[in-house]
């Protein structure tokens, strides 16, 4: 099967010759222009043979879209740190406005895409990463906690400002297929965790956004909702308009991939630790993890990945057993 064949037949359901498999990180030194992001995106796919790209660009720049300012780390280990943002109090809350979803920040990502299609060709199945409307918020106040006491002493400007995103973050979403995304992989980052809100609260303030960013770019083949953080709400949103759903399954008071699997007819990604196994165990710890998840699933309607992006410092023999390891225990059947 060709790549583009194994993954959308795993997401189906189908029979595949054997599991997709891929990895996603940071390159928080070359993630500040097209061109360097592309780069590292390309490399890890020839470097491991990934059979799908998660485009992973800086967190920061749905942010800078609205004016947020983030000082570059000069360590490849660091993530950047803010130097200003925007939405201090309700008023800055009720300031926020629509921007061009093809434009600045945005913009860059698109030429990203541009150049990580051209250079991959069409064979590979790409998505591009997505935050929900609720995360981009709380990164425009620089704390979910100013969000959390607007949730109920300033709703009506909170709702304001998540519809002036949605409208945004939907048309950019649109954008990034335009330019040769396969979908997107949309990222609940740290709210749907009971840990950050009430599942009502998450009903009211971000299933309703999520869903209008989600229907701009309906049927398209591998858009992929990734539920972060422990204590998750995965089993909540298994009804969003998506082929497949990511979650750290390693997580305390997180679903396992059988548990999920179970209750969707939708693709489970995942079923590698990239906090323990990968970044700190051996590569015969990853295979294990590997072997238990393919034995969970049965193979079907599974692709192969961490429960989250990876740390810039996991071990290259890590994922290169991971990858082997699919292939062995597929290949062996």
């Amino acid at each position: 099967m060709s790549k583009r064949e194994r993954v959308l037949a795993a997401l189906r359901g189908d029979a595949v010759d054997r599991s997709p498999v891929s990895f996603w990180w940071h390159d928080f030194l070359r993630e500040w222009s097209a061109d360097g992001l592309a780069a590292a995106m390309v490399e890890s796919v020839h470097a491991y043979d990934f059979d799908y790209l998660k485009v992973n660009p800086r967190a920061t720049y749905y942010a800078e879209a609205w004016g947020c300012r983030y000082r570059r780390s000069n360590d490849p280990a660091r993530q950047p740190e803010p130097e200003s943002w925007v939405v201090h109090d309700t008023a800055g809350l009720a300031s926020v406005r629509p921007v061009d979803g093809t434009g600045g920040p945005f913009a860059e990502q698109l030429q990203a895409l541009r150049v990580v299609r051209s250079a991959l060709g069409d064979d590979l199945p790409c998505v591009q990463t997505v935050f929900s409307p609720l995360s981009v918020v709380a990164r425009l106040a620089n704390d979910r906690d100013p969000v959390r006491r607007w949730m109920s002493e300033a709703p009506d400007a909170l709702h304001a400002a998540l519809a002036a995103v949605t409208e945004t973050l939907a048309a950019y979403s649109r954008a990034s297929l335009d330019v040769g995304a396969d979908g997107v992989f949309f990222a609940t980052t740290e709210w749907a965790t009971r840990d950050a809100c009430t599942p009502e609260q998450y009903a009211t303030f971000g299933r309703r956004y999520d869903l209008r960013v989600l229907e701009a770019v309906r049927g398209a083949p591998m858009n992929v909702l990734h539920v972060c953080r422990p204590n998750n709400m995965v089993e909540e949103l298994l009804d969003y308009p998506v082929a497949a759903v990511n979650w750290a399954v390693h997580a305390p008071q997180n679903r396992s991939l059988a548990e999920v699997q179970s209750k969707t007819d939708k693709a489970v990604v995942g079923g590698v630790d990239e906090r323990h196994a990968l970044l700190q165990g051996s590569p015969d710890d990853v295979r294990a993890q590997v072997r238990e998840a393919l034995r969970a699933t049965g193979g079907r309607r599974f692709l192969l990945a961490a429960g989250c992006a990876i740390s810039p410092q996991t071990p290259p023999e890590n994922i290169r057993a991971a990858v082997a390891a699919v292939r062995e225990h597929d290949g062996s059947r």
